[in-house]
């Protein structure tokens, strides 16, 4: 098992901030809009070096989407930013409708997602907004691992013509990923090769998958481990030639298991090749008030439970 060493461990909303403050100094067709949460989701840089590019909405997410679009109509590429859970499911009309039917070239920036949000509870955790947003036609989806990830993908997609939505969390995790990295939308990351099971994994349990990875190494268990940053448009062919080698697959997200990462390879394979499939994912509940790690243990999104998974689906195995 390959191993990930890192120097410090940081939260990938603060990958977005420091994308966003880069962008502001290269790209001058890039602003940003805001609900009451500008230190939440660390666009503090982004407001003081470029007052003029930023738009404090207040809690008025329904109207930052539609001022969102509208500002693409004078060929700005906006960026909007709240909570997973005000991002999605309080505009998805809004989105559907003023954003997503009409292609506007708007980037959907959303943090605290997830059960990781803790001790906010069920009401602003989301668990959905990766099914709600994929099933968008039209729609990038995007959920990365870690700070330096993040901050690629927040690069990355300003030069994408199109509506994305960006996902990404609240609590530190290690930042593992190269600072130099190349990110590039819909290509997986090969993180450790394999021949025994087939581990894809986004966000915050990537790092999950590299600990399950190492587990499993000291079972005898040669685990691959396949970053999926993009959930849509999935890289298939990366995935198919993953499983298609080790002949069973296993899942691993923060997010309903309906609609998810999960959701998405059962269909490919179910289209592609048909193999023996386990998914770690929240199984059809809402979330609740704790702290990150006590509600990710609950959950059943650890290291132990992708281990446990891969020892359930090679029994399946042909």
């Amino acid at each position: 098992m390959k191993d990930f060493p890192y120097t410090e461990s940081k939260d990938t909303r603060s990958g977005f901030g420091a994308g966003l403050h880069e962008l502001g100094k290269t790209n001058p067709n890039v602003v940003a809009l805001c609900a009451d949460l500008t230190g939440s989701l660390k666009m503090d840089a982004f407001k003081k070096d470029f007052p003029e590019r930023f738009f404090q909405v207040g809690i008025a997410e329904a109207n930052m989407m539609g001022v969102a679009a509208g500002l693409t109509i004078g060929g700005k590429i906006p960026f909007t930013g709240t909570f997973a859970n005000f991002s999605t499911g309080r505009v998805y009309d809004q989105i559907r409708q003023s954003i997503a039917y009409s292609d506007k070239n708007v980037k959907i920036c959303a943090s605290h997602a997830g059960l990781t949000l803790g001790e906010d509870g069920a009401t602003h955790q989301i668990l959905e907004d990766l099914g709600m947003m994929k099933m968008l036609p039209g729609m990038t989806v995007i959920n990365p691992c870690d700070y330096n990830q993040t901050k690629a993908a927040t690069i990355a997609i300003a030069d994408h013509e199109g509506p994305v939505y960006l996902r990404f969390g609240r609590p530190v995790v290690p930042n593992f990923t190269p600072a130099d990295q190349q990110f590039v939308i819909g290509e997986a990351v090969l993180l450790n090769e394999g021949t025994d099971v087939s581990i894809f994994a986004t966000g915050h349990l990537v790092w999950k998958a590299v600990l399950a990875g190492k587990l499993l190494a000291e079972k005898g268990i040669n685990a691959e481990i396949i970053n999926i940053h993009t959930i849509k448009p999935l890289d298939a062919q990366a995935i198919l030639a993953s499983a298609r080698k080790t002949g069973c697959v296993v899942t691993a997200e923060e997010h309903q298991m309906n609609g998810g990462l999960g959701d998405s390879i059962a269909q490919l394979l179910a289209r592609e090749e048909p193999l023996p499939l386990e998914m770690v994912a929240v199984r059809d509940s809402f979330g609740e008030s704790g702290t990150p790690d006590q509600l990710m243990e609950k959950y059943g999104l650890t290291d132990a439970a992708i281990v446990a998974a891969v020892e359930a689906v090679m029994k399946r195995k042909k």
